[in-house]
């Protein structure tokens, strides 16, 4: 569906891109995290020929649009006749209303007039704008306006979704509904790539995390992969609780107690099975037992440094 091979960007003495490497699976919905100054959206960019970088390779729907400093216009068209791009910051018409919007958008992409209505109607309504569908944009607050930018976005009825930081503005209740809209587009078939460095945005919605840093993909897998892999580079922390006291003197492992019968044991291995013998054999019962997984904030921070 995408895929980015030695992507090379450089603006004066900085490099925005420094071979940057990954791959968008059709379906996938996948969260390119990374923190301000990233290369997140110099990516963007790039992927849709807003901008040329130096080298390397871009691939949409199985075609080669880019090679070392040049696009494949006829290429680069009929890939972008398939996307459905939301940028981070976009000027709208202020004197036109969200419907006059997307009729403008929806000619740009030569969709008959009958489906031009339909559509509109039906993305206003997905949105949260119908109410509000005659309202003069200029008097939009700042989260209309990101909704309105979606709806755009989805006019076509893209196969591939490219959002940069979509839920910027939105207050929590319009964080939740974006959050439905892009299930409901994974859910359709469509593939979403969308940036972001908010990481619970990430977590809650993706089923792939790409993470940027200084132009490079430091990360790419499954969250549960990424934390299971991270676990286990960093160790294990198990918290448990027993019916009676136990002695953990003479033990490898790390323990804490943290106050009654509770204790806090950390190990590079998984010892969840000899933790139960150790237990039984000092004739006491494990109640409780939990695996205290990194967050993909902790994750993100260990790898941004």
């Amino acid at each position: 569906m995408l895929r980015v091979e030695n992507l090379v960007k450089v603006y004066g003495d900085v490099r925005a891109l420094d071979g940057l490497n990954l791959e968008v699976k059709p379906g996938q919905v996948y969260g390119f995290l990374g923190p301000n100054g990233a290369g997140k959206s110099t990516t963007i960019l790039s992927l849709l020929g807003l901008i040329f970088p130096q080298e390397g390779r871009i691939d949409l729907f199985g075609e080669e649009v880019f090679r070392d400093g040049k696009f494949d216009e006829d290429r680069l068209v009929r890939a972008k006749a398939r996307i459905g791009y939301m940028p981070e910051h976009a000027t709208l018409w202020d004197f036109l209303t969200p419907v006059q919007t997307l009729d403008i958008i929806a000619d740009a992409f030569k969709i008959p007039q009958a489906e031009k209505e339909k559509r509109i109607g039906e993305l206003l309504d997905l949105v949260g704008l119908k109410e509000a569908r005659n309202r003069k944009v200029g008097k939009f607050s700042k989260g209309m306006r990101q909704r309105l930018l979606l709806a755009q976005a989805l006019i076509n009825d893209p196969e591939l979704l490219i959002l940069d930081e979509p839920m910027s503005g939105l207050d929590p209740k319009g964080i939740a509904e974006f959050k439905d809209i892009i299930r409901e587009q994974r859910k359709a078939g469509k593939t979403v790539f969308f940036s972001s460095h908010i990481l619970a945005h990430v977590e809650e919605v993706c089923d792939t995390v790409g993470v940027i840093v200084k132009g490079k993909l430091r990360l790419e897998d499954s969250i549960d992969d990424i934390k299971r892999e991270f676990l286990r580079k960093a160790g294990y922390t198990i918290i448990i609780e027993t019916n009676s006291p136990v002695d953990f003197s003479g033990v490898e492992w790390r323990v804490t107690p943290l106050g009654g019968n509770k204790y806090r044991v950390v190990s590079q291995e998984d010892v969840r099975e000899e933790l139960h013998d150790f237990v039984a054999n000092q004739g006491a019962k494990i109640l409780t037992m939990q695996v205290k997984e990194p967050s993909l904030e902790e994750i993100f921070l260990k790898l941004v440094g």
